[in-house]
């Protein structure tokens, strides 16, 4: 099913190319229109085929794991490629998560992307570049399972986000389901009612100061603790600070007020920090990503072909 994943990412980067562009102009060696035509015919038979393996339904939902009081531990995709997606989720996360915030990722990318992660067996689940209606909505349409939304630091942010994520009368997204749908059975009004995850990210000092009004908010699923920007404006710079109490005491005041409200925390970790994550009390911890991996992987192959210590840790960027 990889290549599968890899003809649909080619196909999306050729579908969506823009006229005029280098994709859409006479090859030198004199490809005809007819050659394109049937180009165009093999992406839309690639993209059926992936819609017909991947199928939303078929795999408890991470808000039914988090309400039986389940831990998920998941991946991070940077990189604008279903075939890095689709590995990711075979490596045996709970979920895998699309960044269109800071990662090399289009629209076009996350709508191959998450057949990918579902053929791989994951739940996909993108994080938004914002807290803004029209960019979560296109997210869930395309087939997000859920959507981690960056900065929400006062109740009325956190009202916003869970209208983007609701339908009425909860909330506030509009209907459009026509890319979804066709990966389930079930009406997808109803199984975005049962499935769709808000998750506010928790990243700021205000945010922390809010916190316990922020989960008060009716519909928050998870929130998701983004350490480098709480670094940031701790005055600690970037990063993991667990030598700073000030950086794991707001850890800590988040997990035990997400305990009281009754919300799942999570954090974006790496597989070092994991284990202490968990003891600290979140039940959604992302442990690596792509771009971590590579590094990681790279770096400890090539020290050991040269017969050295790589040296080389886990990190989140």
């Amino acid at each position: 099913m990889a290549s599968v994943a890899r003809m649909a990412f080619s196909c999306n980067r050729v579908m969506s190319s823009p006229l005029g562009s280098k994709a859409s102009e006479p090859s030198p060696t004199g490809a005809s229109d007819a050659g394109n035509a049937h180009l165009a015919f093999m992406v839309m038979r690639t993209r059926r085929m992936v819609l017909e393996h991947a199928r939303i339904g078929d795999m408890q939902g991470l808000r039914e794991i988090w309400n039986n009081g389940g831990t998920t531990l998941g991946g991070w995709v940077s990189l604008a490629s279903p075939v890095t997606a689709e590995v990711t989720a075979r490596a045996g996360f709970d979920y895998v998560c699309i960044d269109t915030q800071h990662g090399a990722v289009e629209y076009s990318d996350v709508v191959a992307m998450i057949p990918a992660i579902e053929l791989g067996g994951g739940r996909p689940i993108a994080r938004a570049p914002w807290n803004e209606p029209g960019i979560i909505g296109k997210l869930l349409d395309a087939g997000a399972h859920g959507v981690i939304i960056p900065m929400v630091n006062t109740v009325e942010e956190a009202q916003a986000a869970v209208r983007a994520c609701r339908y009425a009368p909860h909330g506030a997204r509009s209907s459009g389901p026509t890319l979804v749908q066709m990966r389930t059975d079930r009406p997808y009004f109803d199984w975005a009612h049962d499935n769709v995850a808000c998750i506010p990210m928790i990243e700021t000092v205000q945010a922390v100061e809010n916190i316990d009004a922020i989960l008060a908010v009716p519909g928050i699923d998870a929130i998701y603790v983004g350490p480098s920007d709480l670094s940031i404006t701790l005055g600690l710079g970037p990063g993991n600070h667990d030598e700073s109490a000030a950086f794991t005491d707001a850890l800590d005041l988040i997990s035990a007020a997400c305990a009281r409200a009754g919300v799942v925390a999570g954090i974006h970790s790496t597989g070092a920090l994991t284990p202490d994550r968990l003891r600290r009390g979140y039940r959604m911890v992302t442990a690596t990503g792509d771009l971590q991996a590579m590094k990681f992987g790279l770096s400890t192959e090539l020290a050991q072909a040269r017969g050295e210590s790589s040296g080389a840790e886990s990190s989140m960027y």
